[in-house]
């Protein structure tokens, strides 16, 4: 997640959070080895590479399927076409660098998804299209699930996670692993988005010495960069929005519970959840509809039923701004006049597509729950990580955070070269869940966030939704010093564990940036529709040119 700094705001920036592939043969699905991958890192240059025309750029989930509806396509050459695509400027050419692990089973996958729809109708909208997701996801096939940890490496979960099954069920392909800020960039208050130690960095595929923000960089740049139709990501707090901003996406944070997060490695059962990355919100809200359901393994999807929907496409109103109450949160803006400038622009267009803005309509409690999630977070941290351990069996390569963290420090070298994990030795210090620091901190997030913040908000001024900018302009990548967070809105949504979209408002200097929708929890309804209302009519996106450096090309 992006990370200030300051202390206080730690949790704002951990925006986790905030927490080959040519010639089409089974050789070229070789999943990369990860001694190279660790290798990878920025290189100095100041030619921008040549990449050329992809068949598939900027190709929707619809445009996939009218293809293979048509014969144009096969599942089995969309893995060949994106596979070739990961090689070529994946690994080579600009080297985003965004895939740490293919799934050398896509193909026969694919393939028998061929002959399936062949034999008998599609299962869905989903079918046969490939998918990209985060390795911090488990998947029970040849697929490690690391979350990007050299600590973690030949771990192989016992089943699949929740997600996973989903998006099997749903037929779709996942064709691989994204790289990711380490352990959801919840290691230390000082890192590096976009960095793992198995992974190595991922770049920006807009200018490659830009960050691509965490945690979920590698899901951001690949989707962005056409190196898959769809991608999931995870947020803790902004690691969904703050990534999708940066890579110019569509991103959507549920409310916590909508999707399980069962075989997913956690920082924060209060906080944490899936969601769908993708280059359009249909594309995001069509995703979004394969994953809900409730899961007996995760408690926290009890409260979707009945509150959930398996097509979320039917909020996608073009006309759905017209009538909509929205407030403007302007204590999330001012920390970039190029940004204040963007948002206003943005809305500007809300008013003319019918939207009643109420500005300002601040949420007052802002600053006042940012230590108390970093408590939460520790606490939660060294609970939840070590009953994900534990149920990887006897086989697993660390058991508790405590191996995690001797491992590290064995392997400074490598795991440690560029920050430290000052947050894991914090976690650790910490005692179990019904200690009364943590009893106490949870109760005051809820009552902050929730009660006397964005529900307080809402009634007050009644809205549909709350906007403010996701952040700013993607910083250069440092890794001697670290992230240059420089402010962001994902907080709220985040502690209060409610919904928030992220849509691309407009670019700064041929930077991608966004603005996010939020609202009460299982607004997502709602919330659609109105980003896909403020899509439509700005049709902001566009993609990335692999600039060596803004200002080159």
């Amino acid at each position: 997640m992006p990370r200030s700094k300051d202390p206080k705001l730690a949790a704002n920036r951990r925006s986790f959070l905030k927490s080959s592939l040519c010639g089409g043969a089974a050789a070229s699905l070789i999943p990369l080895y990860p001694a190279l991958a660790a290798a990878r890192e920025i290189a100095p240059s100041t030619a921008t590479p040549e990449v050329k025309p992809f068949e598939l750029d900027e190709n929707t989930i619809a445009d996939l399927q009218d293809g293979m509806k048509s014969g144009k396509f096969t599942s089995r050459s969309l893995v060949e076409k994106y596979s070739a695509r990961i090689e070529q400027i994946d690994k080579q050419g600009p080297a985003i660098n965004a895939i740490i692990e293919l799934n050398p089973d896509a193909l026969s996958i694919a393939a028998a998804l061929d002959q399936e729809r062949k034999a008998q109708s599609p299962r869905g909208p989903m079918h046969g299209v490939p998918v990209l997701i985060k390795d911090n996801i488990d998947t029970a096939d040849k697929m490690m699930t690391t979350a990007g940890s050299l600590a973690l490496l030949g771990s192989k979960p016992l089943q699949d996670s929740y997600v996973a099954q989903k998006l099997r069920s749903a037929g779709a392909v996942i064709l691989g692993k994204t790289n990711l800020s380490e352990w959801a960039n919840i290691r230390s208050s000082h890192s590096t988005s976009g960095w793992s130690g198995r992974g190595g960095l991922t770049k920006n595929p807009y200018a490659l010495d830009r960050n691509p923000c965490g945690s979920s960089s590698g899901t951001g740049a690949g989707i962005s960069a056409n190196l898959c139709a769809a991608g999931i990501g995870t947020e803790t707090d902004g690691s969904i929005v703050c990534p999708s901003s940066s890579n110019g996406l569509a991103g959507i944070k549920p409310t916590v519970g909508l999707v399980s997060r069962s075989g997913i490695i956690p920082i924060s059962h209060t906080q944490d959840g899936a969601g769908p990355m993708c280059r359009t919100m249909r594309d995001a809200v069509t995703l979004l509809g394969v994953l809900t359901g409730v899961d007996p393994a995760d408690p926290a999807t009890a409260a979707s039923a009945g509150k959930s929907y398996t097509d979320y496409t039917q909020f996608c109103d073009p006309n759905g701004l017209k009538g909509a109450r929205i407030g403007v949160a302007r204590k999330y803006f001012g920390f970039s006049d190029p940004v204040d400038a963007l948002m206003d622009q943005a809305l500007d267009v809300m008013k003319k597509q019918g939207a009643t803005l109420i500005d300002p309509a601040d949420i007052e409690t802002l600053g006042k729950f940012d230590e108390s999630e970093l408590l939460v977070f520790m606490y939660e941290l060294k609970a939840d990580l070590n009953a994900y351990l534990a149920r990887l069996g006897p086989n697993a390569p660390a058991r508790t955070l405590k191996d995690v963290i001797e491992f590290n420090e064995r392997n400074r070298q490598k795991e440690l070269q560029y920050f430290g994990q000052d947050l894991f030795v914090k976690a650790e210090a910490k005692g179990p869940l019904t200690e009364k620091p943590y009893l106490e901190a949870i109760e005051k997030n809820r009552q902050l966030a929730r009660t006397e913040g964005i529900d307080a908000t809402m009634d007050k001024f009644h809205l549909d939704a709350i906007v403010a900018p996701t952040g700013g302009p993607a910083w250069l990548t440092d890794l001697v010093t670290g992230d240059h967070f420089a402010g962001g809105s994902s907080n709220a949504a985040a502690v209060a564990g409610y919904p928030n979209i992220n849509v691309t408002a407009g670019f700064i200097a041929g930077l991608p940036v966004g603005i996010s929708f939020f609202g009460r929890a299982w607004s997502e309804p709602t919330l659609i529709r109105l980003a896909f209302a403020f899509e439509q009519a700005t049709r902001a996106r566009q993609a990335p040119r692999f600039l060596s450096t803004i200002g080159a090309g």
